[in-house]
């Protein structure tokens, strides 16, 4: 059984190799990864498969975590645009105190315009800095779920009195391939808990 099962082995990994070097000969991957090509934080938070050098399932995993990824970065960066353009066009997201399945939203916004108003409330923060942690995902075609861990940490000051809360959260998240990009279907944000303590500037 086992040098059977080593053969298998060999055989898929020469399989995936033989793949990823077809797919870097290709034109596009040329452009997009030739020499002269100049590196651009632009390229960080590409949703698209064909961002990186891999192909199947691990190239659409890359593009998911950089999807979870780029909201955690508009959101620090105040850019509430690109942060609702991760969705698709009647796509949205509800925030729950407790486990969807036992709880009603306290929030629901659906459609970019609503999505861009809503995140506007970030603006009464002096910072905040979304950490994303773990995360699960499940792929069939062009949908995925998934599953991920965040903890958001907000510093807010009133009168030079600051303080920071700390929220940590999980997503259940319904994502959908379209026209080549990873979007945001379905966002459900759980607050599992909550901490707000005073906070000594640095």
């Amino acid at each position: 059984m086992q040098p059977d099962f080593n053969r298998r082995l060999l055989l898929t990994a020469a399989a995936g190799t033989a793949a990823v070097a077809g797919f870097n000969s290709s034109p596009l991957f040329a452009a997009a990864h030739s020499a002269g090509a100049p590196l651009s934080r632009d390229m960080l938070y590409s949703t698209s498969p064909q961002a990186t050098a891999l192909q199947g399932e691990a190239a659409d995993r890359v593009a998911i975590r950089a999807l979870i990824d780029a909201w955690a970065h508009y959101a620090d960066r105040r850019l509430a645009e690109k942060q609702a353009a991760l969705f698709t066009e009647n796509g949205g997201y509800s925030i729950y105190n407790a486990e969807p399945a036992h709880s009603q939203p306290v929030s629901s916004r659906h459609g970019r315009a609503q999505i861009v108003a809503a995140l506007a409330t970030l603006n009464q923060f002096v910072h905040t800095t979304h950490f994303n942690g773990q995360s699960a995902i499940a792929i069939k075609g062009d949908r995925a779920i998934g599953e991920s861990y965040c903890l958001a940490h907000q510093l807010h000051e009133v009168n030079g009195q600051r303080t920071l809360q700390l929220l940590s959260i999980r997503y259940y998240d319904d994502f959908v391939r379209v026209n080549g990009q990873w979007l945001f279907a379905e966002r459900q944000l759980i607050i599992d808990w909550s901490d707000t303590r005073p906070s000594a500037e640095s």
